[in-house]
């Protein structure tokens, strides 16, 4: 029977692993009572006594966790941001070329960000493949359900201030999720990142757009298509469907761990929009630690994971 902790499990990321988790008769989940879960001591006991730690907490708090397991056995998965740039930690997006082999044997994973899943598994591909040049400017437009900015934000959209229904951040062009995406990308510029949150709960919709003419051989929207299809054939949560439709929603996959992408544009005057569309809680954080996890493990990689 494996062992799971996760440090956090009362926050937003960590109620949804405990969902996907629930019922699993080959995990035994470890939880800290209420007045034990900010005990240093029982927080110590319970990372080393795992098998596997999952990490649901602010940055600097994931790294003082690591530091707390003084044993060579326990695996560790990080949901925060505090290691996908990290020397020896391993990228947890399994479905990019050769990183499930990777998360399968690593003994330190970093959860991938809910935006930088969305722009990798549009963009990653295209640069591997020669489509798009590791040094042409992107540029990145994103979308999130407030659920993405935790127990704070959810608070303001639903009992604080008078909510908006579209609130653009970042606006420094600073933001943290920037070096993943350029990192993971195989990118030499960073790109520009300008994410909103909306007046929804969950679900998240991240655009790429792109001068056709300013790809190597000007390829066709058909061509781009064919190339995410390929990167992403075999997998049972990424999919390529038609991109030619009218609108796409922000909730089209709210409440799964799905992934969706579209190349979308028009061929005649060169221009195309690279749309992704998931759950910021699901593919985008709880359902991306638990896929990570069943890799780790040795089981079937989406079990426990919502289609």
């Amino acid at each position: 029977m494996t062992t799971v902790f996760i440090d956090g499990a009362v926050g937003t990321t960590g109620l949804e692993i405990r969902e996907r988790l629930a019922g699993r008769t080959d995990i035994t989940l470890a939880l800290l009572a209420e007045d034990r879960r900010k005990d240093p001591a029982a927080r110590r006991e319970a990372l080393n006594d795992a098998d596997f730690v999952i990490l649901c907490l602010p940055d600097e708090a994931s790294r003082e966790a690591v530091t707390l397991i003084d044993n060579d056995r326990t695996r560790v998965i990080d949901a925060s941001s505090a290691h996908r740039v990290a020397h020896g930690w391993t990228y947890g997006f399994p479905e990019l070329p050769g990183q499930a082999d990777k998360v399968a044997t690593a003994m330190r994973v970093s959860n991938p960000g809910c935006y930088p899943t969305g722009f990798l598994a549009l963009v990653a591909p295209l640069v591997a493949a020669g489509l798009i040049p590791a040094d042409l400017p992107l540029s990145v437009n994103a979308t999130s359900g407030y659920s993405g900015g935790g127990k704070a934000m959810i608070a303001v959209f639903e009992n604080g201030e008078p909510a908006t229904a579209f609130r653009a951040y970042a606006l420094g062009l600073a933001h943290k999720h920037i070096a993943e995406m350029t990192q993971h990308a195989g990118l030499t510029h960073t790109p520009i990142f300008a994410p909103a949150v909306a007046n929804t709960y969950r679900g998240m919709v991240v655009e790429v757009p792109l001068h056709l003419h300013a790809l190597p051989g000007r390829p066709s929207l058909a061509a781009i298509e064919d190339a995410l299809r390929a990167a992403f054939d075999s997998s049972k949560l990424v999919s390529v469907a038609p991109g030619d439709i009218g609108s796409v929603d922000i909730e089209e996959n709210a409440g799964t761990d799905r992934l969706t992408l579209r190349v979308c544009g028009n061929d005649a005057v060169g221009h195309a929009r690279l749309v992704a569309t998931l759950d910021n809680l699901g593919k985008g954080a709880g359902g991306a630690a638990v896929q990570n996890l069943n890799i780790m493990a040795g089981v079937d990689p989406v079990a426990g994971l919502v289609f």
